[in-house]
């Protein structure tokens, strides 16, 4: 299993929380959750955190069987429509935005 995690590390602009979560809502997340081969999209936002920590606005994790599966999906027309309303995303925001892709092969499971 691949997860595929876009970290939003950042604050949203004061005053665009609304038009930011419309965005998620409205257009964003009905795209993330066609993208060919995806089997969980999760978007997750801060409940707690620890002093000092960096503050991330979201973080999207999307899981895939496989790297060639999310390779397909990231090059797939979902992706591309993605891009405006992404863009426009980042605009509401202030930081950046970084992906990561991990292993997600469960080494508890199979140790126990």
């Amino acid at each position: 299993m691949i997860v595929r995690t876009a970290f939003f590390e950042g604050v949203v602009r004061p005053g665009n929380e609304a038009a930011f979560e419309s965005l998620l809502e409205d257009t964003l997340i009905p795209l993330w959750r066609q993208f060919p081969g995806a089997e969980d999209v999760s978007v997750l936002r801060p409940a707690v955190m620890d002093d000092g920590a960096p503050t991330y606005a979201l973080v999207l994790a999307t899981r895939y069987p496989d790297l060639a599966t999310m390779d397909r999906a990231l090059s797939s027309d979902i992706r591309e429509a993605t891009r405006e309303p992404s863009n426009i995303l980042k605009s509401l925001f202030d930081g950046r935005v970084f992906h990561i892709t991990f292993n997600g092969d469960d080494l508890l499971a199979k140790a126990g």
